[in-house]
């Protein structure tokens, strides 16, 4: 699979009536559990008109899309007949039902119902990991480990919502002289079972098992998992427990005026060192590993001090091997698009 990859242009401009347009404009879509983004791909390398809508805000899917499509910017450009929808679950037939949001729907009944002739419809970090071969050195920021072996298999996961796990596989035995092909991984690694790596690690898992028989890395990487990792530490620690929601618990960590909440990210960012440590070994990823999702961007220098890194490597016997493999922070504003992009480019149906 050889992709190509594509510029985000400023959402404020209209897009070029010129010889690169598609004879119509191509839907780009990011579905997570808590916003919906939008895009239209008017030309090869072309996408623009940005919109971010909260799913809270729909009652479906189609409903958040055509209240996209009929945004009189976006209307304007022309009627829309191809599009690829990244979205933040399984895809596993025709019916997709959303781990973490109420939405559910048929992706052909979607297709007809908005008026596609052709819909492609993938997992969000199966995009993502499409992505990750086009990123620009300004859209990451390495976190440790030393240089990406060329050809060599890359990991990616990131925290949000939920957790997303995917990576990409270097294609075998091309002919001299062709670009590298990757074959994306359709994972659902983030609902592995959660392993302690410390003694305050076993407390916490053993907090969450009062609430959930069966204990994914989910449940403690995502930002439900920080207001869980708070109850826990805090309940630990014999403190008052606060009804704190995750942007409160990183604010108020960040800023240093909550002792618990400065431990609630260490602590998520040791677990998140782990997993993508058990990534690491598990792919080979000597090409890196890179997080994504919305939650470790917004921590910064923070995410780079804490003890991610150490976490990542403690692998005993593997720890020099670790010690290679750089990982990466992806700090592109919507990397997702290039992914979907690069779907639909791999489709000449589409």
């Amino acid at each position: 699979m050889i992709v190509s990859p594509v510029a985000i242009v400023d959402p404020s401009t209209e897009p070029r009536l010129d010889s690169a347009r598609y004879a119509s404009p191509r839907l780009l879509a990011d579905i997570g559990g808590t916003n919906a983004r939008f895009a239209l791909e008017t030309g090869p390398g072309t996408a623009g008109l940005i919109e971010v809508l909260p799913c809270a805000a729909y009652a479906t899917l189609a409903d958040a899309l055509r209240a996209y499509l009929a945004l009189p910017h976006v209307a304007a450009v022309g009627a829309v007949r191809h599009g690829a929808i990244a979205i933040a679950n399984p895809i596993v037939g025709d019916f997709v039902r959303m781990t973490n949001h109420h939405w559910e729907f048929s992706i052909e009944a979607l297709r007809r119902e908005c008026g596609f002739d052709a819909l492609a419809v993938v997992n969000d970090f199966y995009a993502l990991a499409m992505a990750l071969p086009h990123l620009a050195d300004s859209e990451k920021r390495q976190v440790g480990g030393g240089a990406p072996v060329a050809g060599s298999p890359i990991g990616l996961l990131g925290a949000g919502t939920g957790l997303g796990v995917s990576g990409l596989v270097p294609a075998e035995n091309l002919p001299a002289g062709t670009k590298p092909a990757w074959t994306a991984l359709r994972s659902e690694g983030g609902h592995v079972t959660f392993s302690p790596a410390n003694e305050t690690e076993v407390a916490i898992l053993q907090f969450a098992w009062r609430e959930f028989e069966h204990v994914s890395a989910e449940r403690f990487l995502s930002g439900s998992g920080l207001e869980l990792i708070y109850r826990a530490l805090a309940n630990l620690r014999g403190g008052a427990v606060e009804a704190l929601d995750a942007p409160e618990i990183t604010r108020r960590g960040l800023a240093g005026t909550c002792v618990v909440c400065d431990e609630v990210i260490e602590v998520f960012c040791g677990m998140l060192g782990t997993i993508a440590g058990n990534l690491a070994v598990t792919l080979g990823a000597q090409g890196g590993v890179y997080i994504g999702g919305g939650i470790v961007p917004r921590l910064g220098e923070r995410f780079a001090a804490s003890c991610f890194r150490a976490r990542f490597e403690q692998k005993g016997r593997f720890a020099g091997y670790l010690a290679q493999v750089p990982t990466y922070v992806i700090t592109a504003d919507y990397p997702a698009f290039v992914g979907v992009s690069a779907i639909l480019a791999d489709h000449p149906g589409v």
